[in-house]
């Protein structure tokens, strides 16, 4: 009887123990983000799901919900939370699956699903109105909440949104760890790995034209490439195309105010056919454009997004005198019955 070991053999050998260097390794590298950036926020549990987000400031209320693959953190350091918090009451979630809020695997978490949570839990931390910023995939919950609870999103201010079908050579494979089963095995293994070896091109690419700004850098890559968040992202990944498509048939039913942010060299979602389209569809919308700019708008002209959160106030009746001139003069406008 042959005792040798054949070449399939080895060959899957080799391949278990390098899953199982690579699991450990990632496991590793999980614990110890997770220990170097503890949760900086407060927890809400609302649906039989625990939230995290980032509270700080006074006054209107302003949610933010941030993009694919990354967390509430990316808000913080880009300085738009701290330069808004000193006017309004701004609130930033770790959407389900993000930094330490949970995703249950039960449901399916699309815009709409998230909307309700995150509502909800807005409810739970006693909110009773908002105005509502969404960046890049968060704008889809962002106008999905409008559109479901339009008495409590007052306004919207959307950033470097996907807001109409187009095809995405990226998404299949970004999808890939969202597959059960082997999705499950390449999160905890190989998917992690990958991405750290690309983070940096693929941040270049994201920044683009300007480059990766040194804040966003502060944030550990591991914090994002958990096996956890990775599988949240890649399924927002697979849900990005249909989840525009059942939104864009609703654009015209939105009737809140609404500023869309975009920059004209935004390599990630191009601003003719998403912003530009979306500003023809919204009956009460106001577009700005940022030439030059990709798709991080919050880092490269924090003042400027802020500058359409208080135009959105100031069309809405919660005026900020000290930034916006114009609002204050519409306000001014409205008290002397002009």
């Amino acid at each position: 009887m042959n005792a040798s070991i054949k070449p399939w053999q080895a060959g899957a050998l080799a391949a278990g123990l390098g899953l199982a260097a690579s699991f450990f390794y990632v496991r590793g590298k999980t614990r110890q983000a997770e220990a170097e950036h503890p949760p900086q926020g407060r927890f809400v549990k609302v649906d039989g799901v625990r939230l995290h987000y980032i509270e700080r400031g006074s006054g209107p209320v302003l949610v933010l919900l941030h993009g694919n693959g990354v967390m509430a953190d990316d808000f913080d350091q880009s300085g738009l939370l701290d330069k808004a918090a000193e006017h309004y009451r701004v609130i930033a979630f770790d959407r389900p699956g993000y930094g330490y809020s949970e995703r249950p695997r039960s449901k399916v978490w699309t815009p709409q699903a998230q909307a309700r949570l995150l509502h909800h839990a807005l409810q739970e931390i006693g909110v009773d109105s908002a105005i509502v910023l969404g960046h890049s995939w968060g704008t889809m919950v962002a106008l999905s909440m409008a559109l479901d609870a339009p008495g409590f999103v007052r306004g919207l201010v959307l950033l470097s949104g996907y807001y109409y079908p187009s095809l995405r050579a990226d998404v299949p494979l970004a999808a890939g760890p969202a597959i059960p089963l082997l999705g499950d095995l390449m999160r905890y293994t190989v998917s992690p790995l990958a991405a750290r070896m690309l983070w940096r091109p693929m941040m270049k690419r994201v920044f683009s034209p300007q480059a990766v700004d040194p804040r966003f850098e502060r944030m550990s890559p591991w914090m994002m490439l958990r096996p956890g968040q990775v599988r949240a992202s890649a399924a927002e990944a697979a849900l990005m195309v249909p989840s525009a498509l059942a939104l864009a048939r609703h654009y015209a039913e939105l009737e809140v105010p609404a500023v869309i942010v975009a920059g004209t060299q935004d390599r990630m979602v191009d601003f003719a056919h998403h912003a530009e389209r979306l500003d023809e569809a919204l009956p009460n919308s106001e577009l700005h454009l940022e030439p030059g700019v990709g798709h991080m708008t919050h880092y490269v002209n924090p003042d400027k997004v802020l500058a359409a959160v208080e135009s959105v106030a100031g069309r809405v009746g919660e005026v900020v005198y000290r930034h916006n001139p114009r609002a204050e003069a519409l306000a001014r406008a409205s008290e002397s019955g002009v």
